[in-house]
């Protein structure tokens, strides 16, 4: 198993129901495809660096994982399905970052 990091962006027009069902269904394509969730933290509403689909807000939510590098491109195709879903990236590591992470402490 191959240790990654994620961070995954929302919408920020879901309500804290469909935020959380969006949220659930990652972690269940992870958990689905062999893999663990170690932590997860959820950054909130930020702002983006750049309008994304004409959003300059978004719901930021970071998960370690462990997982077959082999199955990230699979989990890739089924997030791109979702109309909830701004962005999302996965970056493989040696070991996991201590958390709360920086962005978990900064001020909005």
């Amino acid at each position: 198993m191959n240790k990654f990091e994620a961070v995954v962006i929302f919408s920020p027009d879901l309500s804290s129901n469909t935020l959380e069902n969006e949220i659930d269904t990652f972690k269940n394509f992870i958990t689905s495809n062999s893999g663990n969730i170690v932590n997860e933290e959820q950054w909130g509403l930020r702002d983006l660096s750049y309008s994304i689909k004409k959003f300059k807000k978004a719901f930021y939510n970071y998960f370690q994982i462990e997982i077959d590098g082999n199955i990230i491109n699979k989990i890739k195709s089924e997030l791109n399905q979702s109309d909830n879903l701004l962005r999302y990236l996965f970056i493989k590591v040696d070991n996991h970052q201590e958390l709360p992470t920086k962005l978990k402490n900064e001020k909005i």
